[in-house]
């Protein structure tokens, strides 16, 4: 049995974990009779904590709302979620990067010093996705409206910006939906609701959505397509009709084992055929695509369907086998090649410029040269 002290921890950590504790459960969590239960809460309320008890037949207790538990409650397992749940923050794309470290900054202070040792211990570098197009940054106020909307239930109105738009989408008339899940996918908040409007559900993004006040009525929540979150969204990220499966969808054999075509296919289907054959069935947004995607495997192929798989996988090989039979530009035309790249500031002679009229200009016109027909190469 834990000394007392320990003991008394670990029951208020029980306590705030959930709303109701039958005495039964507790006792049994904390490898202790249901008396030596009655007697630590005993010990809590004479120091303050307001434990009530609710009786029935699986009479128990509940700690009551408000109560402020000191920082000797986390234990090494919650220190070390906390700490990495900040310090990851900054990926997060709800802009609380600043707040998140000034609150693990806070929580360590108060700390004992063996958690705080712990938590300095871990030190965890969040590095973003490089992108060309980096996730746009939400405001969390705007998160937390959203979000109470879910909670509560109440029908949400807000002006939605179309995609590259800095109007707010003030030109449009606001939406008017019926708010399920808020949620994050690949760095970026969505909000799930059905459209008033367009009796449908639609997938908004959180970063475009400006709020109105105030909050409609409330409403009985609907069933989501799919039955929980995850899927529906699988499904709408995947077709763009709607139907929650791929535009384009093939079937092929591989010489190669099951095992290692499935470790590289998200959403693939992969049968065994034999110790070094499979059957992959795959989808994608083209037709392209797929056979591109099916290409990367180092193995023969054989495609099983449908034709237009066929065709890709054959505008893919005159693709290639041009790709590997074409002569180099600068072995067609390598004096004029050369003088190119010396204009355009692209070799030593350019020096970063286009010549004396500076970055962005030409100090005179250089010769564009009509590539030789086709057959004459070489």
């Amino acid at each position: 049995m834990p000394k007392t002290s320990a003991r008394l921890l670990s029951l208020l950590s029980l306590l705030q974990a959930r709303r109701d504790w039958p005495g039964a459960l507790l006792a049994e969590r904390l490898d202790v009779s249901p008396r030596t239960v009655r007697r630590d809460v005993d010990r809590l309320r004479e120091l303050g904590y307001p434990i009530t008890a609710f009786k029935g037949p699986d009479g128990g207790y509940r700690l009551d709302a408000g109560t402020e538990l000191p920082p000797l409650l986390f234990d090494d397992e919650q220190a070390v979620a906390l700490a990495i749940a900040l310090q990851i923050a900054a990926t997060a794309g709800a802009g609380i990067e600043e707040a998140a470290a000034r609150a693990l900054n806070t929580v360590r202070q108060v700390m004992p010093a063996r958690l705080r040792r712990r938590i300095d211990t871990l030190q965890v570098t969040a590095v973003e996705r490089p992108s060309t197009r980096p996730d746009p940054q939400v405001d969390s106020s705007v998160l937390m409206v959203l979000s109470a909307a879910v909670h509560a239930r109440e029908v949400l109105r807000f002006d939605y910006a179309p995609a590259g738009a800095d109007d707010g989408g003030g030109g449009t008339p606001p939406r008017r939906v019926q708010p399920h899940h808020l949620v994050t996918w690949g760095g970026r908040w969505y909000l799930v609701a059905w459209d008033l409007d367009r009796e449908d559900w639609r997938t908004f993004r959180a970063d475009r959505i400006t709020p109105r006040t105030p909050t409609g009525p409330r409403f009985s929540p609907r069933e989501l397509p799919g039955g929980e979150v995850a899927a529906f969204l699988a499904g709408r990220f995947r077709g763009s009709d709607g139907s929650g499966d791929w535009p384009c969808r093939g079937e092929v054999i591989l010489d190669l084992p099951a095992a290692a075509v499935s470790s590289y296919t998200r959403d693939g289907v992969v049968e065994e055929l034999g110790q070094d054959r499979c059957r992959l069935v795959l989808g994608s947004w083209s037709w392209t695509g797929l056979a591109a995607t099916v290409g990367a495997f180092d193995a023969d192929i054989e495609v099983v369907g449908p034709a237009e798989l066929k065709e890709a996988f054959a505008h893919l090989a005159g693709r290639y086998t041009r790709a590997a039979t074409a002569t180099p530009r600068a072995a067609l035309w390598p004096g004029v090649w050369r003088g190119a790249r010396a204009t355009r500031g692209c070799g030593p002679a350019g020096r970063g410029r286009c010549g004396p009229g500076g970055p962005g200009r030409r100090s005179r016109p250089w010769p564009r040269p009509t590539p030789p027909t086709r057959g004459r190469a070489g």
